[in-house]
């Protein structure tokens, strides 16, 4: 974690007051002064400021069944932030672990666990995050098990140098399927389908890992232990 993101976490200071302390001198680690805010600070490190020693605030980590029409910002944009259904208190130290769209559905994870999101959005550690799509085309039967295995082979996106990981297409309606994919690329989903002649016109999260969404619209919960823990094991 940065230096003047432990400062803050550890104490009521704002950013910008950390960073004054910190340039100021009055903040070391492991004995050492330290004047630089970007300096990494790591769970085995002795930090005081002014010779009080600073432990940090535990982690927290939260669900959101998130509406259409908001962004996962800490900031209104054009559309309202979806942490104005968040009533929690330094929500701004706060942030999305795998971005949806505006009019994208479902579940979001939030956390200040810079490591844990690092986990869970990182492609290589392979974390599933299963998608129910609304198409504009009509899946016939003769060529659903064609496009299944386009999915499980990968997809060229149009801007992309190579394939998209393999990916899980279950076909629910000839207009409804349930996609699972291991990485998150820019508008993925609906990528995928346009690479295919489909158009997506609804899209819903509705699993991250071993994590299902359980709330309404608009409601927020802490994950259990077992929640959090099931994504430091990937």
């Amino acid at each position: 974690m940065r230096l003047d993101k432990f400062v803050c976490k550890s104490t009521e200071l704002t950013r910008k007051e950390a960073v004054q302390y910190i340039h100021a001198g009055e903040v070391c680690i492991n004995g050492e002064v330290v004047t630089i805010e970007a300096t990494q600070v790591h769970e085995n490190n002795t930090v005081l400021l002014n010779g009080g020693r600073l432990i940090p605030r535990d982690f927290r980590y939260i669900m959101m069944n998130k509406p259409a029409g908001t962004v996962c910002s800490n900031i209104d944009e054009v559309y309202p932030s979806l942490f104005n259904f968040l009533d929690i208190e330094k929500a701004s130290e706060l942030h999305i672990a795998g971005r949806l769209d505006a009019d994208t559905t479902g579940l979001v994870l939030i956390t200040d666990d810079g490591r844990w999101s690092f986990n869970i959005t990182l492609p290589t550690n392979g974390c599933c995050k299963a998608y129910r799509v609304q198409l504009s085309r009509a899946i016939s039967k003769e060529s659903s098990q064609d496009l299944i295995a386009q999915f499980k082979k990968g997809l060229k996106l149009q801007g992309e140098q190579g394939l998209t990981r393999p990916a899980k297409l279950d076909i629910i309606t000839p207009k409804e399927v349930l996609l699972t994919i291991t990485e998150g690329k820019f508008h993925q989903v609906k990528r995928m389908f346009s690479a295919v002649g489909n158009r997506v016109v609804g899209l819903h999260r509705e699993q991250i890992g071993e994590v299902f969404l359980d709330l309404e619209v608009g409601q927020w919960r802490y994950l259990s232990k077992n929640e959090v823990e099931s994504f430091n094991n990937n």
